[in-house]
């Protein structure tokens, strides 16, 4: 990524920004005017805005009303997708720390006065992140992280899942572009793949275990996408691996997480196939990948379709339909029958 092409901007005292907010817009112009009015709001004033456009000409006539706000600016890009109109937006800002903020979530007040001093205070720290609200297309609101988190996580936790990190992370700008940023050849699973690099950086992350932001689920999102999600997954750690040297500790771990994500596609796959009308032969795959059904419910149901496999389609269908994912950018999808997380 190239050196910005922009001043720092600085708040009429001659204060400069401490954070850049990056704001993708593309497809979600009716949401942004609430993103934005959400920073707006940040008790923690010293901060910039780049909203990148990726060719959707609806964000500029959005942006517009936002434009007397001189810590607010548009950066037009040709359509190359989320990653590389994130990366743009982050050439082309100043401060040396970055928010993600997508156009259609939102920032709690205490978003940036949160998270903006812990990096500034505490040099081992790679990344900043917190709970979430889900909102929109959800069965019912829930949080991004609903079981208990430590404070701290490594790069396995990061990179296994057990530290859960939310994609309105904060981090640094100078770590962001010496990994390179975001892969521009991913399109699912591309913030894990980020969070992963910057861990490798060494240090920790910090979880806030409060709910500081608004994550809304759009009908047919990127984040419903299960299977591309668990392939965006694999590939994140196939990369991990292969920063390794031979016989490293994590080899074990990540061959393991490896098998387990190639079962749940499986899993998915075998799912897709019932509901397609290929009962039999779906059922057949679900009984021999096994690890992905544990639990009465799976057990009861296996029996039921066992006998009447005709069954399986329809009830199957239900169940996506009640239990539409409304889950964290970036995470796969969980057991098909249990409690999603």
């Amino acid at each position: 990524m190239a050196a910005p092409p922009y001043p720092c901007p600085t708040l009429p005292d001659g204060t400069p920004a401490r954070v850049s907010v990056i704001v993708p817009g593309f497809g979600v112009a009716a949401f942004l005017g609430d993103a934005l009015t959400s920073l707006q709001r940040q008790t923690l004033e010293p901060w910039e805005a780049v909203v990148v456009d990726d060719g959707d000409p609806a964000v500029a006539k959005a942006l517009a009303p936002f434009l007397a706000d001189p810590r607010i600016r548009l950066l037009q890009t040709p359509n190359r997708g989320v990653s590389a109109a994130r990366n743009a937006a982050i050439a082309a800002s100043q401060a040396p720390l970055i928010a993600l903020l997508d156009g259609d979530d939102l920032f709690r007040p205490g978003y940036l006065a949160a998270t903006v001093p812990l990096l500034e205070q505490q040099a081992d720290l790679r990344l900043v992140t917190c709970n979430a609200r889900m909102f929109g297309a959800v069965a019912a609101e829930r949080h991004c992280v609903e079981r208990p988190q430590p404070a701290r996580g490594t790069w396995m936790d990061v990179l296994d899942r057990s530290f859960n990190v939310y994609i309105g992370s904060t981090f640094r700008r100078a770590d962001c572009l010496a990994v390179g940023g975001f892969d521009e050849t991913m399109t699912h699973a591309e913030d894990l793949d980020l969070w992963v690099r910057l861990m490798g950086l060494g240090g920790q992350a910090h979880y806030l275990d409060e709910v500081l932001c608004e994550y809304r689920v759009r009908a047919g999102s990127a984040s419903a996408q299960a299977m591309r999600l668990l392939r965006g997954s694999l590939k994140v750690q196939t990369k991990a691996r292969a920063t390794l040297p031979t016989g490293a500790p994590e080899f074990p771990r990540i061959e393991q997480l490896m098998n387990e994500t190639r079962d749940a596609l499986a899993f998915e796959e075998a799912i897709d196939r019932i509901v397609a009308g290929q009962a039999r032969s779906g059922l057949a795959d679900l009984r021999r990948i096994g690890s992905q059904m544990d639990g009465p419910v799976w057990q009861i149901a296996m029996a039921l379709w066992h006998w009447l496999p005709g069954l399986a389609a329809p009830m199957l269908r239900w169940r996506r339909r009640a239990h539409r994912r409304g889950g964290t950018s970036g995470t796969p999808a969980p057991s098909f029958l249990e409690t999603e997380q």
